[in-house]
């Protein structure tokens, strides 16, 4: 049977958490991943996943790792700073530090981050287009009380190891 691009992301997916484990090296991921990319059936795909996780099928769904390492409470304090930064005026800088650094080796971290980064890049964005705008002078503040707000939201998600997903955000970083 021929694979889609769902079944391969999610293959990549595993690749990439096992990776973030410590349970394959740089080299072996981008073998990996590879393979995984270029993989035509489901029998392609079973090697790679039979090697991380014995001998479940490739294309049964498994949940993400990040969702099992959010019960860990370093990682949702991680993943709350990185949204919480902004209150600290760090609305760039917090989630970049933190993607860099635990970002590496927590998935969940680092999702959490990336989002908060790019929240942050669509206000700053914002903040830079819209005084050309009468308009926009006017609504500055009101997307600066809103990202604010919106910061806090998405740190008490992150606790709460629930999902969060910023409105009105464009997604540059992956």
């Amino acid at each position: 049977m021929r694979v889609t691009n769902q079944d391969r992301e999610q293959v990549v997916e595993h690749v990439k958490a096992a990776y973030a484990e410590g349970r394959l090296d740089k080299h072996e991921m981008d073998e990996r991943l590879h393979l995984a990319m270029t993989a035509r059936t489901h029998a392609d795909l079973v090697p790679i996943m039979n090697d991380l996780y014995g001998t479940r099928p490739a294309y049964v769904p498994r949940p993400p790792v990040y969702q099992r390492a959010a019960t860990d409470g370093g990682d949702r304090v991680g993943a709350a700073a990185s949204h919480l930064f902004a209150l600290l005026g760090l609305f760039i800088v917090g989630p970049l530090l933190m993607m860099v650094t635990a970002g590496r080796t927590s998935p969940y971290i680092r999702k959490h981050a990336v989002e908060s980064l790019n929240f942050h890049l669509t206000v700053l964005g914002a903040t830079v287009l819209l005084p050309f705008t009468v308009v926009g002078v006017f609504l500055l503040p009101v997307i600066w009380v809103v990202g604010l707000v919106l910061a806090v939201v998405g740190g008490v998600s992150a606790l709460a190891a629930t999902e969060f997903r910023y409105p009105l955000t464009i997604r540059l970083i992956k």
